[in-house]
């Protein structure tokens, strides 16, 4: 498609000239929630969907069909780009190229068949829609089964494209959900309607609307999990945690519960790599406060504070920048943080 040529285009002036001081490439940031955003509930540019999907009135879209066809683009503009980085940089260069998908981790509400068959179905849509047509050719089949024509297939000549096109897996991840089964509707459905599952935060919240909810506790443990099951069930590829951290509406410099948040995720991480996940990096979001997609500027996620009243937006660190900074000093090789080595970090500080 004129998309993917387009795009492998862009990549190729990447390749030919960063690759000298690149040697790791993200194709795209967040493709499977990316595509939902932009083409089912239209959160993101350029806003597309249909009712009774979006989030807002739309005036053009499919909330039930662009989101599948959008997502076999990105894919096979992917594999375009990995191909040309294999047969004409990877010799000289000697990178790797991947891909970044949103990651959560689903538990069953409760034991039922029902539910662990629905926990099993989110993960398929919520990793398999990527993983499997990257790792295997082909998407999973559950997914096949409840969107029927509406997934766009694969011919023979670009499963065998997309097959196997990654050094590495990327994943940003925050929190965990609940998951319990939701019967199939029988009219239109979109991308969540034929996940035909319920999500919650914990196991005593409401359901969540369109999405996973956003404001979900702290689970360390569900990155441990995810990792595993990375591992497990498409081959122990490399993964790079590319995005894990908490976001507050406190300005705080004493940021105390985000020392325990990133301290405990990198705990699991470490867990997961005992464990024999291949994990190759992670990075803490975010080094300072910036603006993001969804919240703006009203959601800080920064080690440094920056103050965007002022114009010259003068930065200050934050607690967990120096909590942050003397781990990596140390190599890594300190104890995760206590909560009375995060107090007695304060009173330093203090």
């Amino acid at each position: 498609t004129k998309c993917s040529e387009d795009f492998t285009a862009y990549a190729d002036v990447c390749f030919r000239e960063f690759g000298n001081r690149v040697a790791s490439w993200t194709t795209i940031d967040e493709i499977n929630i990316g595509v939902i955003g932009s083409y089912d509930s239209a959160l993101f540019p350029p806003g597309r969907c249909s009712d009774p999907f979006g989030v807002t009135k739309c005036t053009t879209g499919d909330s039930s069909i662009e989101p599948y066809i959008a997502a076999k683009n990105a894919l096979m503009a992917h594999a375009s780009v990995f191909s040309l980085y294999r047969e004409k940089y990877q010799h000289k260069q000697k990178g790797i190229v991947g891909i970044n998908i949103y990651s959560y981790w689903s538990y069953p509400l409760t034991n039922a068949t029902v539910d662990l068959e629905a926990t099993q179905r989110c993960k398929d849509f919520l990793y398999g829609w990527i993983l499997g047509p990257l790792v295997f050719g082909d998407y999973p089949q559950v997914m096949k089964k409840n969107v029927g024509s509406r997934l766009p297939p694969f011919t023979k000549v670009q499963s065998e494209l997309i097959k196997g096109s990654l050094d590495f897996i990327g994943i940003n991840h925050y929190f965990s959900v609940y998951v319990n089964d939701r019967p199939l509707d029988t009219g239109v459905r979109d991308y969540k309607a034929d996940m035909s599952v319920n999500s919650r935060g914990s196991r005593t919240d409401p359901p969540a609307g369109q999405g996973p909810p956003t404001d979900a506790p702290s689970d360390p443990k569900g990155l441990q999990l995810a990792l595993e099951y990375l591992k497990e069930t498409y081959g122990n590829l490399p993964i790079y945690v590319q995005e894990n951290g908490m976001g507050s509406a406190d300005d705080s410099l004493d940021d105390t519960g985000r020392i325990g948040y990133l301290s405990s995720y990198m705990g699991s991480t470490l867990k997961a790599m005992r464990n024999g996940a291949n994990v190759r990096g992670y990075f803490a979001w975010a080094f300072m406060d910036l603006f993001e997609l969804l919240s703006g500027y009203q959601s800080r996620y920064g080690l440094y504070r920056v103050n965007f009243t002022d114009e010259r937006r003068p930065r200050e660190a934050r607690l967990s920048a120096r909590w942050y900074s003397g781990f990596l000093k140390h190599n890594g090789t300190t104890a995760l943080a206590s909560r009375a080595q995060v107090n007695q970090a304060l009173n330093l500080v203090s």
